[in-house]
């Protein structure tokens, strides 16, 4: 009982913490599931703080202190019951730790992947969208959004900083990744955005580490439930789906460098899959919504040069039952008609905010 007297005096504080769109509601038994680094932990102690502390308890399943101790589902049933506890927060929990979830008034539960358990409620956690990385920046840094969203990525850990972010970056990486998921993760950096299959990830992986078959592919399963990574199927050719790694600072940290373009084409589409917009690739040609508007990343391209373009693949368009084109920009702003064919440039701050707003 010394553990969960421990938990129970004391747990972590926020340091510093901006309310985010997924908040947790008050009397439900919850789920509150996203990748690692998406902050799942902040927004729970946040909630603790505004919870009875006497009738609170706390467990952090990624303490050492349960290296060597055991905490049994008849444990913790008799500690509530005896200490009268209403609400319980069980951070980092891995599943099938316990038997099954102990009788409280609100559980909320804190997991990579979300549980397959239809009593709770399931909360899905993205890492920052624009609007929120906004919220997260320090005074000494406002007014320079773009670029330090380009910079610092979608991290909540990365938000804050007005310095270099490459030892955060390194910390999370060396303290969310096992040894054997690390040299993986290099290995999808490289191939960050390009069409692959698991089948090529494994004979790429087998050249450069040791890796069984059953464990990469295993992995790469767990990868994508958790989204750490995502594969977009392509409506224009049909060899492989094109693999993006969840944030794009992260994948230009691990590798050797990327073009700016696609940091841009990756921040497009990781907009689109946290405002849960359904789309897949059309080729080089952009991003295709389920209503059949194409996304086109452009971020330096004049009216004239997109124009052109657009006439040469204009016949594309028709093919695919294009409805409507968007091209997002960094800071152009233009629209034009070729036949009933509407064009429209945004900037991609003015063009994320009015995706969320589509979205409530």
């Amino acid at each position: 009982m010394k553990l969960l007297d421990y938990y129970h005096d004391t747990h972590p504080q926020n340091e510093y913490f901006v309310p985010r769109k997924c908040m947790i509601p008050p009397n439900t038994d919850i789920n509150l599931f996203g990748v690692r680094g998406s902050g799942k932990s902040a927004i729970a102690l946040d909630y603790l703080e505004e919870s009875e502390e006497l009738q609170t308890l706390y467990i952090d399943f990624d303490e050492p202190k349960l290296l060597f101790e055991t905490l049994t589902l008849l444990k913790l049933q008799h500690y509530i019951d005896t200490h009268l506890i209403t609400l319980l927060i069980l951070d980092h929990y891995h599943e099938d730790y316990l038997p099954s979830f102990p009788n409280v008034e609100q559980l909320i539960v804190l997991t990579r992947k979300p549980l397959q358990d239809k009593d709770f409620r399931s909360l899905e956690l993205f890492p920052l969208d624009y609007e929120e990385f906004l919220a997260f920046e320090s005074a000494s840094i406002k007014n320079r959004g773009f670029k330090h969203f380009l910079r610092s990525g979608t991290l909540p850990l990365l938000a804050r900083s007005s310095k270099t972010n490459t030892l955060a970056m390194k910390t999370f990486f060396y303290s969310a990744f096992e040894s054997q998921e690390q040299k993986l993760l290099l290995l999808l950096a490289q191939h960050h955005t390009k069409h692959l299959t698991t089948h090529q990830i494994y004979t790429f992986a087998k050249e450069k580490f040791k890796v069984s078959k059953d464990w990469l592919y295993k992995t790469i399963k767990d990868f994508q439930e958790e989204k750490l990574i995502l594969f977009i199927d392509d409506r224009y050719q049909k060899s492989g789906k094109k693999m993006l790694l969840f944030d794009f600072a992260f994948a230009k940290y691990l590798s050797l460098g990327q073009p700016f373009i696609l940091q841009f084409d990756t921040m497009i589409a990781l907009a689109l899959m946290k405002h849960q917009i359904n789309v897949q690739t059309l080729g080089i040609h952009g991003y295709i919504t389920e209503k059949n508007e194409l996304i086109i990343p452009a971020p330096f391209e004049s009216e004239e040069s997109l124009w052109v373009k657009s006439q040469n693949k204009f016949s594309i368009y028709k093919k695919y039952g294009i409805k409507k084109v968007s091209i997002i920009t960094v800071a152009n702003t233009y629209e034009y008609h070729i036949e009933k064919l509407h064009f429209e440039a945004l900037p991609f701050d003015e063009w994320s905010v009015i995706n969320n707003e589509d979205d409530v």
